[in-house]
């Protein structure tokens, strides 16, 4: 993905602001976030997130966030919305590629990584409700405009780059590295005929919202958020790149992953516990490859960036280039990939049976 939007004077949230009538609201920055530009704005005892929306993404992917919230709030989920302008339009388009948005604010946490077997027992149930309320939903959903784990283009990508780039310093480094992504990638037998469903497409773990700070068995997930990327996938995408952001106890940045098995079943517990509808028994089958099958993407798409200098996230206080921080993380996404292989039979048995709690 590009970079997050340059920063913007807030003196110029001028215009944006009497979209929404809210000219005299409270404004101030929030700086979570790498894509989109976001700010807190309160009117009174009500708060909203003001979001500058990078161009990298359709402007219809707000349509899609439209038709989903409704459908969730029809169902009794907690769950953001939208704030139309004063026009009554979805989203505010006020000049070429400055596009803004407003969505009304859920009270509650997030964490950047995942803390415990609790937290990912409640983010997963959080998730299973959020796929069964969304599994008669019937209305098509717009392309993002990005791709979503296209694995044969980083697949490509990573071909091409270990061709054009012979004569990088670090292609001694990354090119056994890659060639091992590309025998293993082969090796993969096909997840064909499986059913795509609509699903959130962003589960890292700061995307998940709970209520207060607890990080105890008391936690509760309420709700999630980031819908930029909702579409149809099938259910092994989706929870394979859940489980590599909850599960892995090293973070991204690390070489030697660290499967945290433990953590892998409360989430699928909690996910299967709440799902509501019983997945197709080759649906089932799938979800045990769907760890490898995502962390094996990573590795190959940040191998390929390793030769590209192509990260927009390089943090340059502790990597000597975009080159070395892309390295670390394609060794990291490969061992965590390695782990999964491994513990497969065991994670299998996870989804063996129905788990789902009666009346679910």
């Amino acid at each position: 993905m590009a970079g997050r939007n340059e920063a913007i004077d807030a003196s110029r949230l001028a215009p944006v602001l009497t979209a929404w009538a809210l000219g005299d609201a409270a404004v101030a920055p929030i700086a979570q976030g790498l894509i989109h530009q976001s700010f807190s704005v309160r009117d009174g005892a009500v708060e909203y997130v003001l979001q500058r929306v990078s161009p990298i993404f359709s402007p219809r992917i707000h349509d899609n966030i439209q038709a989903v919230t409704e459908h969730l709030g029809r169902k009794g989920l907690c769950t953001l919305r939208l704030v139309p302008t004063v026009a009554g339009a979805p989203w505010l388009e006020l000049a070429a590629q400055e596009r803004w948005r407003l969505v009304t604010r859920i009270p509650g946490t997030t964490f950047d990584v995942c803390e415990s077997d609790s937290q990912a027992r409640a983010a997963g149930a959080l998730v299973g409700r959020f796929h069964g309320a969304l599994a008669d939903f019937e209305a098509p959903l717009h392309a993002p405009g990005i791709p979503l784990h296209d694995t044969a283009a980083h697949l490509a990508s990573l071909e091409r780059a270990l061709v054009r780039h012979t004569t990088h310093p670090l292609y001694d480094q990354v090119a056994p590295l890659g060639e091992g992504i590309l025998r293993a990638a082969a090796a993969w037998a096909p997840l064909d005929g499986l059913p795509r469903r609509v699903v959130h497409g962003d589960l890292k773990f700061n995307n998940v919202l709970f209520a207060g700070a607890d990080r105890t068995a008391r936690c509760r997930a309420v709700s999630l958020i980031d819908l930029d990327l909702v579409s149809r996938q099938p259910l092994w995408q989706e929870l394979g790149d859940a489980w590599r952001s909850w599960c892995n106890r090293s973070g991204e940045d690390a070489e030697q992953a660290a499967l945290d098995l433990e953590r892998y079943a409360a989430a699928a517990r909690g996910w299967q516990g709440a799902l509501g509808f019983a997945p197709e028994p080759a649906e089932r089958e799938s979800l045990a490859h769907g760890l490898e099958r995502i962390s094996l993407e990573l590795a190959a798409r940040f191998a390929a960036d390793a030769l590209n200098e192509s990260y927009f996230g390089w943090d340059a206080q502790r990597f000597a280039s975009r080159g070395h921080h892309n390295l670390v993380r394609a060794r990291g996404q490969l061992s965590l990939h390695d782990q999964a292989c491994a513990t497969r039979a065991e994670r299998a048995r996870l989804f063996a049976q129905d788990t789902r709690r009666p009346g679910s």
